[in-house]
């Protein structure tokens, strides 16, 4: 049975949970528990803590996790990144008072608190910048004003608890994350891992498409075709009314609206669009 680390709680464990449904997997129905088994399916669900998933593949005790790519790498966890899964994007950036430094060199000598001690140490090593990094539990945007560093590093989404709290980010990224699907350094795949993550990329295409469906002439097909090439080739089939053919492609899903325009334009009718719940391809 493959054996699945997911998050217990914070901003990944909603987004994880339903994209687990969505792939077909039954999740725990009380978030009190923390083992969870579809033997439908020949999985098993362990909810953990999001920063100790990688730590449990790296060790080899789970086959599976779904996290957060700065806890990963802030794990230092002997794990590979398989599949990036679309949600929990964030980006993480140093951050100090406005207007008191510009660039990352300008914190040689300096004290930068973070709760990603393992990352920001990296990224100096990488930039050959002598800091000193204190490690603190939970929100640091007070570091600062308590005395205890002279900048921070941190995961920012909007940038609002920086703000409130006087700060500004300087220099580049350090990281951009989201939510993805590792396993063990070398380790050979579970049997049943195949099948699991082309679940879970048959979701994320779906999520990402959806399937139109229009009637035109025929004359125009080619030209339609190139507005709606599809996966690998849309389908083209003849119409009771002669002369039109009905067409069916996949479309990503941003651009949906403005491709039904332009078929409008070229002369296309019974334009529909679909969602897609899941596929193979």
């Amino acid at each position: 049975m493959l054996r699945v680390a997911v998050p217990n709680k914070g901003s990944l464990a909603g987004p994880a949970a339903e994209i687990l449904r969505e792939a077909g997997y039954r999740q725990r129905r009380d978030e009190r528990d923390l083992v969870s088994a579809d033997p439908a399916n020949g999985v098993e669900f362990f909810y953990l803590r999001p920063r100790d998933i990688a730590v449990y593949v790296g060790e080899g005790t789970l086959d599976v996790g779904l996290t957060g790519r700065d806890l990963v790498l802030d794990s230092r966890a002997p794990v590979t990144e398989r599949l990036t899964l679309g949600f929990g994007q964030s980006v993480f950036w140093l951050a100090a008072p406005v207007g008191r430094f510009s660039s990352p060199e300008e914190l040689d000598g300096r004290r930068v608190a973070t709760a990603y001690s393992a990352i920001v140490e990296d990224y100096f090593k990488a930039q050959a910048i002598s800091a000193q990094v204190t490690r603190l539990d939970g929100a640091v945007e007070t570091a600062v004003r308590l005395g205890v560093a002279d900048a921070i590093a941190d995961v920012v989404s909007t940038g609002n608890t920086l703000r409130q709290a006087g700060l500004e980010t300087f220099g580049d990224p350090l990281l951009t994350s989201e939510a993805v699907l590792v396993t063990r350094n070398g380790a050979p795949d579970n049997a049943g891992f195949a099948v699991f993550i082309r679940r879970l990329q048959g979701v994320l295409v779906a999520r990402a498409y959806v399937m139109m469906d229009y009637d035109i002439r025929v004359e125009q097909v080619e030209t339609a075709c190139v507005l709606t090439p599809g996966i690998e080739s849309p389908t083209v089939s003849p119409l009771h009314r002669e002369g039109w053919v009905a067409v069916r492609a996949m479309v990503p899903h941003d651009d949906a609206h403005r491709v039904m325009d332009e078929l409008y334009d070229l002369g296309a009718r019974g334009i529909l669009v679909t969602n897609i719940h899941a596929c193979r391809l």
